[in-house]
Formats: C-alpha cells, structure tokens, sequence
C-alpha cells in the first residue's frame, strides 16, 4: 500500500526511432481514466441478469507550464520543426523623418502589425502605397512609409521578426486525415520512499490549449488517449506496497 501526494512527473517518447524523452516541465496536475461500456442482460425484473465489459477506453489529461517546442511537436503537431524564434516588437517608437521610419529589425523583419500615434493612440491605416495623411505601407524589409504631411510625428510600431536562435518554430502543415502522430507516455509519483508508475505503450493526443489570462501563468493542457501497441499490450501500471 502507498500514498501519491503531488503532480508527479510526465514524460512522453515520439514513436519514431531512437527520440530523445521528454519531461512536460513544470507539471501542474495529471489524471486518468479508465472506462468501459457496460452491456446488461435483462429479464422482466428491474434488475439485470448479467452485467459484462463492453469497449474500454483510457484516457489522460496534463496541465503543465513550460512550453518545449521540440515536446509539442513530438507529442502533438508531428509537424517540421526548425531552430529560430518568430518575436514581436510591441510599441516601438520611430519619428517619422522624410516620410519614413525602418523599425529596429527591418533585417528580419517578418509580418507587420500596426501603427499608431504615439501622442493620440489613434491607429493609422495601411495601404499599399502612396499613403495620405494618417495612413502607412510598409515594404518587406521593414520600412514604413507616411505622408509627409507626418513628418516629426511620433509612432508607435507593432510587428513580428526572426531570430535565428533561441528556441523552435513548428511549421503547422494541414495533414491528410487519418495522420496521428503516437508517443510513449510515462507517469511516476515518488512519495516515502515509493514510486507509483503507469506506462502506456501508445498515446496520441486529441486536443492542445493554451489560454492566457491577466496576471496568471499561461497553463497549456493536452488530453490523450492510450491504445494497444502492435504486441497488443497496453502498457504497465506499477504501484508500491
């Protein structure tokens, strides 16, 4: 007999040769569930005459608070990953002189996002080019052009850029049905000196959120479900005595 007090510690394995393991950092809470439909023989009386297990099903939730890219995509998107980050630059401030203003990261410059004055907050509005008083383009490498009708005036720059390091971009492909990413999953509690472990052959994600909230951690969840693997077994369930 044993006690499980904590969130424990999940780690899931792609099904792909030889991938490295991965810990969901800063785990929250995880749960399980096992279900089975229930098929009843019944007679004239109330009760049924026998009761057997139908189709089973396990399923599993886990809240977690690090983002990995390289665990959401083994665990979930299955999609091509690269080293880079795609960053955003929030309020940048430019004056705008002969017209125009290159943001900070024009060499990397990706997607803009908007402009504003800088001493109304009123938004400016985008065309394509030659723009009139309170209104911008913006060339692919970073340059946004005005009316000099804005000359002097500050701005205020949103827009997206590149790195070339720093972390993971998952390039989010539109697969054909039917493609299910699979991993290994593994959950281990440690309390008193025992360990309670559950280790699933084959999982596959049905669903990733990621909300935000004011002054609050962002907590992503990823529900999955466990099936046999090709030997047929479902995993190991270890508990302590």
């Amino acid at each position: 007999m044993s006690l499980t007090f904590g969130s424990g510690f999940l780690y899931g394995i792609n099904a792909a040769a030889n991938s490295t393991p991965i810990k969901l950092g800063k785990l929250q809470d995880v749960s399980f569930d096992f279900s089975f439909t229930l098929k009843e023989l019944r007679g004239q009386s109330q009760f049924p005459l026998d009761v057997r297990r139908g189709s089973g099903k396990l399923t599993g939730k886990a809240k977690f608070a690090e983002l990995n890219g390289r665990a959401l995509n083994d665990l979930f998107f299955s999609g091509t990953s690269a080293t880079g980050l795609l960053l955003s630059a929030v309020n940048e401030i430019g004056t705008v002189t002969t017209a125009t203003v290159t943001v900070a990261n024009a060499a990397t410059f990706d997607t803009d996002l908007g402009v504003v004055y800088g001493a109304t907050g009123l938004p400016l509005t985008k065309v394509a080019s030659a723009p009139a008083a309170g209104q911008y383009s913006v060339s692919v490498t970073g340059v946004y052009t005005f009316n000099t009708a804005d000359n002097t005036k500050q701005v205020l720059i949103d827009y997206l850029y590149n790195a070339t390091t720093g972390g993971s971009k998952i390039t989010l492909g539109n697969a054909l049905m039917g493609n299910t990413p699979t991993f290994m999953g593994v959950f281990s509690a440690q309390v008193g000196g025992k360990t309670n472990t559950l280790k699933l052959n084959s999982c596959t994600s049905s669903k990733l959120a990621l909300a935000t909230k004011l002054e609050d951690y962002a907590i992503p969840e990823m529900d999955f479900e466990a099936m046999a693997d090709a030997t047929g077994s479902l995993g190991i369930f270890s508990v302590a005595d």
